[in-house]
C-alpha cells in the first residue's frame, strides 16, 4: 500500500527526541533501526520474567519471539505503519544503549486526533525514571509535531510501576475495562488512563524538569 504521506513520512515521524538526564542516565528517543536486533533480543531474553507478565498472548515461545532474527519482522511492521501514518515507534536509549520501547498505536486524524501510547524497559532501569522521561517526550511530540489532541494507555492494575509512570505525568484515569486484553494467557482488566493537549499546556518534559525528576542538556 503506497503511503499517503509525501516521501513516506507522516507528522512526527521519524523523529530523534531528547536528551533528558534522568537518575538511570542520559534518555534519547529515535526510529527504531534494523541494527537492533542484537541488543533488544539480549534484553528481552534476559527480563523474560518481568515483561512477559505484562504483554499481550501471542503465538509461540517467548524465546521463538524474542530472538535477534524475530526483530527484522518487528522492525518491518513498525516502519510500514509508522509510513501509513498509523503509528509511531521508537527506541529508548540510555547513556546510548538500547533500553526498551515506547510505541504511539492506532493513529486516526480528523475530528478524533487520538493515539495509545505503550511502552517497555529493562528491568534493570526500573525506577530510574527512564520509562517516565520517555513517555514525555514522545506525548509532547504526539501533541506539537504530529498533531494530535488526545493520548490514552491501558495498563493492568496490578502494574504499578507502569501505573506510577503514567500518573506522574498527569493522565487522568478514565475508567476500567472489563477482560480488556488477553495478558499471559487470561482476559485481563485493564485500567484507561489519558491526557489531553489542554491538560499540559507548557508539555509534560516542562512538568518534569520542574519537579526536579529530570533536566535537559
Amino acid at each position: 500500500m503506497a503511503s499517503p504521506y509525501v516521501g513516506g513520512r507522516h507528522p512526527g515521524w521519524p523523529a530523534r527526541l531528547g536528551p533528558l538526564r534522568v537518575a538511570a542516565g542520559v534518555v534519547e528517543v529515535r526510529a527504531p533501526r534494523l541494527t537492533d536486533a542484537r541488543a533488544w533480543s539480549r534484553i528481552r531474553l534476559r527480563d523474560q520474567a518481568y515483561l512477559e507478565q505484562w504483554e499481550p498472548t501471542v503465538p509461540g515461545t517467548w524465546v521463538e519471539r524474542n530472538t535477534s532474527s524475530a526483530w527484522l519482522g518487528q522492525w518491518s511492521t513498525l516502519r510500514a505503519l509508522a509510513r501509513r501514518g498509523m503509528s509511531l515507534p521508537f527506541v529508548i536509549t540510555v547513556d546510548g544503549q538500547f533500553a526498551g520501547q515506547v510505541t504511539v498505536g492506532n493513529v486516526i486524524r480528523g475530528s478524533l486526533c487520538s493515539a495509545w501510547v505503550g511502552y517497555w524497559v529493562a528491568a534493570d532501569t526500573v525506577g530510574g525514571g527512564v520509562a517516565t522521561a520517555a513517555t514525555a517526550m514522545v506525548v509532547d511530540h504526539c501533541f506539537i509535531a504530529a498533531g494530535l489532541h488526545r493520548v490514552e494507555a491501558t495498563v493492568r492494575p496490578e502494574n504499578a510501576a507502569s501505573l506510577r509512570v503514567l500518573e506522574k505525568l498527569g493522565f487522568r484515569h478514565e475508567g476500567l475495562f472489563r477482560r480488556y486484553l488477553d495478558v499471559a494467557g487470561a482476559w485481563r482488566d485493564h485500567l484507561c488512563l489519558a491526557v489531553t493537549t489542554e491538560d499540559i499546556p507548557t508539555g509534560l518534559v516542562s512538568r518534569l524538569i520542574a519537579a526536579g525528576k529530570a533536566s535537559s542538556l
